[in-house]
């Protein structure tokens, strides 16, 4: 038994220990069912035909559209609304002296700039992330189907938390470069009191000063940051809803009301988001300087911050990216709920990969 187990994981493309079946509780002797059998559990199969309630087959075109769109509400929406809060967290980066702390900084920015002064960058701000959620979930679940199936399903499962993060990590690729002009802008806008107010006065002079490369030139650091921050917020929240079902929540997912489903999202994405915040938070730190100023590089910036100087602000973005994900969770599954997509229960042993294990009669 433990001789087969052993060769099915080195077989496996991705540097393969076997500790996901003992995790599981399905490596071993012991795992051997007895008695008489159980009802049949539902295996989940990434490219699996949708069912009748459905709107769309899964890994259709029309899928991956939506999919796309509910990207674009749940990051241009979240990122909105939580401008005030970037604003502060941006300038304490790139002004620790001015801006001491989250709480003096927004006393010092309303002292200056009145209530309307926290809204600056919203532009920016809603059409970067929408253009940036649109690239980040439709391009996740291209991916996820795509290496799924070069993968296989048995191997597709033993290697799911890989998955996740080869097909988070490919689709941020895509989505920082639809990010940076619109994130250069808005800390621009943000961090340089009197350089300009909107989106139509910053854009033309950025431009005009240094050309294109002033809205490329943060992409570089912004997939240091976001890279990371979206490997951990796709995994972390994918392991965790299925630690939720397995550990917490007393029924199975498909016994759970669409609004018990919607919980669990919400929680399973503040736990990622929190994770997500300190993982990129020194590139994060990077960006904001180096988009605030003229001809530095970000080697230059990281040398300059040090150690301590890239980690300030982190309480602030624990709380801002903590809130956010578990909003972005919860906008992105209730859009697949609104437009009946396919959304496939957390991911159990396929039949095929338990009876080559003798775990089944």
């Amino acid at each position: 038994m433990y001789s087969s187990v052993v060769h099915l994981a080195r077989a496996n493309p991705f540097n393969a220990p076997h500790l996901q079946l003992v995790h599981d509780g399905l490596s071993g002797p012991s795992s051997s069912p007895t008695g008489p059998p159980g009802p049949p559990r539902r295996s989940r199969n990434l490219a699996a035909a949708a069912v009748e309630e459905y709107s769309c087959e899964y890994g259709s075109m029309k899928f991956y559209a939506l999919c796309g769109f509910g990207g674009v509400l749940s990051c241009g929406l979240t990122h909105t609304a939580v401008v005030p809060l970037d604003l502060v967290k941006c300038r304490m980066q790139v002004d620790p002296q001015k801006y001491k702390g989250i709480f003096n900084g927004f006393s010092v920015t309303l002292k200056e700039d009145g209530v309307r002064g926290l809204a600056k960058g919203w532009a920016p701000t809603f059409i970067g992330y929408s253009m940036q959620g649109l690239c980040k979930f439709g391009f996740y679940e291209v991916f996820k189907v795509l290496y799924s199936n070069m993968l296989g399903e048995e191997n597709a499962y033993l290697w799911r938390t890989s998955l996740y993060l080869a097909a988070s990590a490919s689709a941020e690729f895509f989505a920082d470069i639809a990010l940076a002009p619109m994130e250069a802008t808005k800390v621009r806008i943000q961090t340089q009191p009197g350089y300009a107010n909107t989106l139509r006065d910053a854009a033309p002079k950025m431009y005009k000063e240094e050309g294109l490369k002033a809205f490329y030139k943060g992409v570089a650091p912004l997939w240091m940051r976001q890279i990371p921050y979206t490997m951990m917020k796709f995994a972390c929240f994918e392991r965790t809803v299925e630690a939720l079902y397995k550990f917490v929540v007393p029924k199975p997912r498909s016994e759970c009301t669409k609004a018990e489903q919607l919980v669990v999202t919400f929680v399973a994405g503040y736990i990622a988001g929190v994770f997500c915040a300190i993982v990129s938070h020194p590139a994060d730190s990077v960006v904001s300087v180096l988009n605030k100023e003229k001809g530095s590089s970000a080697s230059q910036v990281l040398q300059r911050l040090g150690f301590k100087g890239v980690w300030k602000g982190l309480f602030a973005r624990i709380i801002m990216i903590g809130t956010l994900t578990a909003l972005q969770w919860f906008i992105y599954d209730s859009v697949k709920v609104y437009f009946r997509l396919p959304r496939p229960p957390p991911p159990e042993m396929p039949e095929s990969l338990k009876k080559k294990l003798g775990l089944t009669q």
